[in-house]
């Protein structure tokens, strides 16, 4: 079993340590993560809280010797290994919280005790279980390039190492089969390439050159029944030639159930079984570096979503390095993601569509899965770090806002980009506040965009792509109307709309399209679906209610403001 590495390789005053125990220099300040973030960063379902304390972040791993009193420092994910007993474990629980550890690590028989989960309860310790198939080895492998990549910034590409790593065993299973291999996650994306390159047929350069597998390609496969295979399969298996493609072999690449992606060799015949077995060894080891790959991305992707948030909210520290040159602007970006559930079936095609970017009530959003679809699409675009968050139940994006520039992560180039995705999902769209260039008016950008998405729900402002400038009568009028208190109406429309509650009368609908049409009765009729005539006796008996001078501009002014209010 190899030890947790510490986080300084620096010798210690006295020349050595205890076994378990981890060092820290006095250097340097530890970055944690909080426990539920570190187990939801590692995926794969290796750990699961099952007693959330709260406490200390997570900054360092340690391998718990209770026998020798080594209990690790403050901040420390302390490893359980060998603790099975529900004595042991409550005894492990006692030092961890006199030294204050982040969290206890314990299979699961020790972690489901009654008897632990109250003890870490009742010290203020949170326990997490570890996964019956994982290996002690492989989580402190995987824990400690999720805290070093904290621990060092985002600035520091912590998936270079993982990514070489991958090359070398792409070049070590080429070495197996004698022919080129890729390796690929799970959407065809080319994550790493061996260096032989004797059998590569076009396919297999059209992959290697796009870093992706080519369209006709992936048809090909997906018609020949590959992925479907792969998606259910953990064995190598051998795909003959055809449609134009050469014979290849396919490893599957799982952790425990879950599929992280595959290997393709490009071969002459099937390899003889002792070459498949090793091939299946070797995907073992990448399924480590994958999950390990996916972690570093994760929480990369965590940092730079907390920075924006910070940076949106006012928060304006350490911007420098990450953040853009201005100007910017703030967008949010909805209606890419439509779940499987609410797209439209042949029982329901006869339904009403929902117009562009407007909200269904029926349809929760989801900003999570929304930012998902949008960055997907930024990063085939060429944004390679897309700077997008949550914000307020909305997906934001900051883009930059320079004349001439049409680079990726510009203005100029996200229109693009909502059109291509409003070309495959109708409902894609973006509304973008205004320009500015100091960071203490993010906030402001922020602001407006989201007056423009809510009017945009409402049906008051159409179109793909939309800016608060574009939007900003609209907008205008929104923010007037927001300050009229409809329970305490002042003048006429009072009077009317109790009329119209009492009678069921149409007089503040009548009124409405009046004065949105002045000097028009048959466009103003039209607008309430009734005869020019119909119009004219209601304003007639309208009048006799109350008192209104029409010709006055401030009266129609305040009465169009009020209707509005009120949803006319």
């Amino acid at each position: 079993m190899p030890s947790a590495s510490p986080r300084s390789n620096a010798p210690s005053s006295t020349g050595s340590s205890a076994a378990g125990a981890t060092t820290r220099t006095s250097s340097t300040t530890p970055v944690g993560l909080p426990v539920a973030q570190l187990a939801d960063t590692l995926g794969g379902g290796l750990l699961t809280v099952v007693v959330h304390a709260g406490g200390r972040a997570v900054d360092d791993v340690t391998l718990a010797e209770p026998g020798s009193g080594v209990f690790g420092q403050a901040g420390d994910l302390l490893l359980g290994v060998g603790v099975d007993r529900p004595a042991d474990a409550v005894a492990l629980l006692e030092g961890a919280a006199a030294v204050g550890s982040g969290a206890v690590v314990l299979r699961r028989a020790a972690a489901r005790d009654q008897q632990v989960r109250a003890a870490a309860a009742r010290l203020g310790v949170s326990l997490v279980e570890l996964a019956e198939h994982a290996s002690w080895a492989h989580v402190v492998w995987l824990l400690r390039g999720v805290l070093d990549r904290a621990a060092s910034g985002p600035a520091v590409r912590a998936e270079g190492p993982v990514l070489d790593e991958l090359f070398a065993l792409a070049d070590a299973c080429a070495g197996l089969v004698g022919g080129p291999i890729t390796i690929e996650d799970t959407q065809s994306r080319v994550l790493a390439y061996s260096s032989i390159q004797d059998l590569a047929d076009p396919a297999r350069v059209s992959t290697i050159v796009g870093r992706r597998v080519p369209d006709a390609v992936l048809a090909n496969l997906r018609g020949r029944g590959v992925f479907r295979r792969l998606a259910r399969s953990d064995d190598p298996f051998f795909v003959p030639a055809g449609r134009g493609l050469g014979p290849r072999v396919v490893v599957p690449v799982r952790a425990g159930t879950e599929w992280l992606g595959s290997i393709w060799a490009v071969v002459d015949e099937a390899p003889n079984p002792q070459v498949l077995s090793s091939l299946a060894q070797t995907a073992s080891v990448v399924a480590l570096h994958l999950l390990r790959l996916r972690s570093q991305a994760d929480l990369a992707r965590r940092v730079s979503a907390d920075r924006l948030r910070a940076v949106l909210s006012g928060d304006t520290v350490d911007i420098e390095g990450w953040l853009p040159a201005p100007p910017w602007r703030v967008v949010v970006l909805s209606g890419a993601y439509r779940p499987r559930s609410t797209a439209p079936g042949p029982a329901d095609s006869a339904q009403p569509a929902h117009p562009a970017g407007s909200a269904d009530p029926a349809a929760p959003v989801d900003v999570e899965r929304e930012i998902d679809v949008w960055e997907a699409a930024a990063r085939r675009r060429s944004w390679r770090h897309p700077l997008l968050a949550g914000f307020d139940g909305s997906a934001l994006a900051l883009v930059r806002d320079a004349p001439g520039d049409s680079s990726p992560g510009t203005w100029t180039w996200l229109l693009a980009l909502v059109d291509e995705v409003a070309g495959l999902t109708a409902t894609a769209t973006a509304s973008a506040g205004g320009p500015v260039s100091r960071t203490v008016d993010l906030g402001r950008s922020r602001r407006e965009a989201t007056e423009v998405q809510r009017l945009r729900a409402l049906g008051r402002v159409t179109g793909t792509s939309t800016t608060v400038e574009d939007a900003w009568a609209a907008v205008t009028n929104a923010r007037a109307v927001g300050g009229i208190w409809t329970e305490e109406l002042l003048g006429p429309v009072s009077v009317l709309r109790e009329h119209d509650e009492t009678h069921e009368t149409a007089y503040l609908e009548t009124l409405a399209a009046w004065l949105d049409h002045p000097g028009d009765p048959r466009a103003a009729a039209a607008g309430v679906h009734v005869h020019p005539n119909t119009l004219r006796y209601r304003l007639q008996r309208l009048s006799d209610l109350v008192e209104l001078d029409l010709h006055d501009p401030e009266t129609r002014l305040a009465l169009r403001l009020q209707l509005r209010a009120l949803g006319h």
